[in-house]
């Protein structure tokens, strides 16, 4: 009995020990958040929702309601400057949307990408993602090492070159679509666009033939999914402890696994039937496979960014892309002079042609002019984050160092004072003889770390506008909504419903 007694006792003690270590660990925390504020709060901002959580629950809660943040960091913006700061949980990050501030960081490599904001898109719940690959390595060697591999596959001559496989690809996909016209069939324009860009990437790039129009195929479901997790990791910090969230962050696991099986599969392939003298296309793996192999030394870990590249590729080149043309077409359903322009263009430089130049693509200026403008008013890819390591004062406001910024396109596109009456869709502001914007358009964002794959971005959606308006018209289906859903990239929210005929 008096055992019994004396181990109650000291349990009793054990465990009030536990509570006040506890206590002043809580303690150590609420201190430690009330010095961020005071280290921070000289900066403009939004009114936190609670002093622990910031302003999370204003993100949860757009996100809960299928919301686009955005359009709160651009009423924010308007609201309280060109740098100003945002609160989650004990982390602070700055929105940016200074030109000079702009140009200063983004253009000078001395700004490393945001640890916070990247290292969440390196391993995602767990399971390798986009590794250490090109948007996400930090480090500048190893950034820099991987971007000399990649670029001679992404340079405007080496596409040329490719432009043949995308003709071919793309006729591919409006022959379908040209069975959807002749059955009068209502057409998802975004899961079209997704389709066909996903299957001229893997094509192009890979030589992989998805054809994904046809069957039904894993691939892009597996993009899909990696990109919701991708949003819910950055952005709900509760969102993996949740135990109803488990079999959604399973399928996320089980995406990324296909993603990137996949890719050692077709890289090991092509590996294989070059060493044993094969002939292999002349596609953008091909070159990559070349180029490594004349890096003075090429370790495991490289092979693996490789692979990193290959998922980030499939990733941002795929789904941004498809938005674009989604958008695209869906202003030019709203705007029939202006697709009555574009369709003008395409008549005078394509004609019956089947197949589009490299020629063809330069004449093509007002079709890039709508391609651009697209991209003004709806940024699919919006934002990118820089660490701010030292003190530095962005528009009269001083910010300490060891913080990170974000810069949002989606943002300084629709502001007033950057472009005039920026709600309007009007592809003149991109006209060649026009003032060229000053660091407030950068839907490929800028400097050394601007996009690998603006070129063939460019290239693809010309392409496939060009032969779209080349061969049908596209009404859009009334009652839709025109509003932006935000999944990683944006999106419209209705998949732009169009009915679809063939022209006389």
């Amino acid at each position: 009995m008096v055992f019994f007694q004396l181990l109650l006792s000291f349990g009793a003690k054990v465990f009030l020990i536990l509570i006040c270590l506890l206590f002043i660990a809580f303690l150590g925390f609420c201190l430690y958040i009330k010095y961020i504020h005071m280290k921070y709060d000289h900066i403009p901002g939004a009114p936190r929702d609670s002093f622990f959580l910031g302003h999370t629950p204003t993100i949860l809660r757009i996100m809960k309601n299928d919301g686009n943040i955005h359009d709160k960091l651009l009423e924010w913006a308007e609201t309280y400057g060109s740098v100003y700061r945002v609160n989650s949980l004990h982390h602070v990050f700055l929105i940016v949307t200074c030109p000079e501030a702009t140009k200063e960081i983004l253009m000078n490599q001395k700004y490393l990408k945001d640890k916070s904001a990247y290292k969440r898109m390196r391993y995602l719940f767990g399971q390798r993602f986009m590794g250490n690959g090109l948007v996400t390595a930090q480090d500048h060697e190893v950034w820099y090492k991987q971007r000399r591999i990649m670029d001679s596959a992404f340079n405007s001559l080496y596409l040329k070159g490719l432009l043949g496989t995308f003709n071919d690809r793309v006729d591919q996909q409006m022959d379908k679509l040209a069975a959807d016209a002749d059955n009068d069939m209502e057409v998802n324009m975004l899961h079209y666009f997704n389709s066909v860009t996903l299957d001229v990437i893997a094509k192009v790039a890979f030589d992989m033939d998805l054809d994904l129009l046809k069957t039904d195929s894993p691939f892009s479901k597996a993009i899909d999914t990696c990109l919701k997790g991708l949003v819910y990791s950055i952005r709900d910090f509760f969102f993996k402890f949740n135990p109803k969230n488990r079999g959604f962050i399973r399928e996320v696991r089980e995406a990324c696994h296909l993603l990137r099986t996949t890719g050692t599969h077709w890289i090991h392939k092509r590996k294989t039937a070059m060493q044993n003298g094969e002939d292999v296309p002349k596609d953008i793996l091909t070159q990559i496979i070349k180029t490594a192999a004349t890096e003075e030394s090429m370790t495991a870990e490289d092979e693996e960014f490789m692979l990193d590249n290959f998922v980030t590729f499939f990733i941002a080149g795929q789904e941004t892309t498809a938005n674009q043309l989604a958008f695209c077409v869906m202003e030019l359903g709203r705007q029939p002079e202006i697709l009555e322009k574009v369709r003008k263009e395409v008549d005078d430089v394509i004609g019956m042609k089947q197949n589009v130049s490299y020629d063809d693509l330069g004449k093509l200026t007002y079709l890039s002019q709508v391609l651009k403008e697209t991209l003004r008013l709806y940024s699919t890819a919006p934002g990118t984050s820089r660490q701010i390591d030292k003190d530095m004062v962005i528009d009269g406001v001083h910010i300490p160092g060891g913080i990170g910024c974000m810069f949002d396109s989606y943002v300084t596109g629709r502001m007033e004072k950057f472009f005039k009456d920026p709600l309007k869709f009007d592809p003149d502001r991109f006209h060649p003889d026009a003032p060229k914007t000053y660091y407030s358009y950068f839907p490929f964002s800028l400097g050394p770390r601007s996009c690998l794959g603006k070129n063939f971005a460019e290239m693809e959606a010309k392409v496939v506008m060009a032969k779209l308006l080349q061969r049908f018209e596209f009404t859009l289906v009334p009652g839709q909504t025109f509003d932006i859903k935000e999944t990683g990239s944006l999106r419209p929210k209705s998949g732009v419903v169009c009915t679809i005929k063939h022209r006389k």
